[in-house]
């Protein structure tokens, strides 16, 4: 089996992908979430692939995937195994025999993600966009309550993950500000209720809960 992506080269890739997007269409930005994004704020769990989040743009995904293929020959796109999908997925080739790292690419408001001005993305991270801290906490909030319900052969391995993460990000003091336009209402009301959930299943977690702001009882 070939060896995984590295961090160096998760964090190559994504920083890659980010500039040509961001260079080839107007009014588009975009920021790493997902797994990455929480090891480029102090978590130690090594990420395996890139999730990019898009603001802005007009284009679709599958538009944004082939030009990432058309600027640059190190991408490539792969058909879906799933029955009568039509997206496609997409890879980054890396040194080595047969490696690669998988980049999923996301608009803002799939899966509740929210739209991250061009401001607050964090960049001080090796070059590479991050989502900042209080919509990473959310959205892996919502990741790991989506895992719980899935009847995904992996969804129980996946949720494991995301405990570990929310638990080193809940560490780090995160605030949750409200009434901020792009940290949208939806995601901050269904929010409480899955905090709720949480602190049932991890107790522990009550304290740092409560410091974000959000009534974990």
């Amino acid at each position: 089996m070939s060896p995984p992506p590295s961090l160096p080269e998760t964090r190559y890739v994504a920083r890659t992908a980010a500039k040509i997007l961001e260079r080839n269409t107007r009014s588009l930005s975009c920021c790493v979430f997902g797994s990455l994004a929480c090891n480029l704020h102090g978590t130690s769990r090594k990420p395996n692939d890139v999730d990019l989040l898009v603001t802005g743009g007009g284009q679709d995904m599958e538009q944004l995937k082939q030009l990432l293929v058309d600027c640059d020959d190190r991408f490539y796109l792969v058909p879906s195994k799933v029955p009568g999908a039509t997206h496609k997925k997409l890879y980054f080739r890396l040194p080595g025999r047969n490696r690669s790292c998988k980049v999923d690419i996301l608009h803002e408001g799939i899966m509740e993600l929210p739209p991250i001005p061009r401001r607050r993305m964090i960049k001080k991270f090796h070059g590479v966009p991050a989502m900042p801290l209080s919509a990473l906490l959310l959205t892996k909030l919502k990741g790991w309550c989506d895992h719980r319900e899935s009847s995904r052969s992996d969804a129980y391995e996946k949720e494991c993950n995301d405990v570990e993460d929310i638990s080193e990000l809940l560490q780090m003091n995160v605030w949750i500000p409200r009434g901020v336009l792009w940290l949208r209402q939806s995601l901050l009301e269904a929010s409480k209720e899955r905090v709720q959930e949480y602190v049932h299943v991890h107790p522990e977690t009550y304290d740092l809960w409560e410091k974000t702001g959000y009534n974990a009882c």
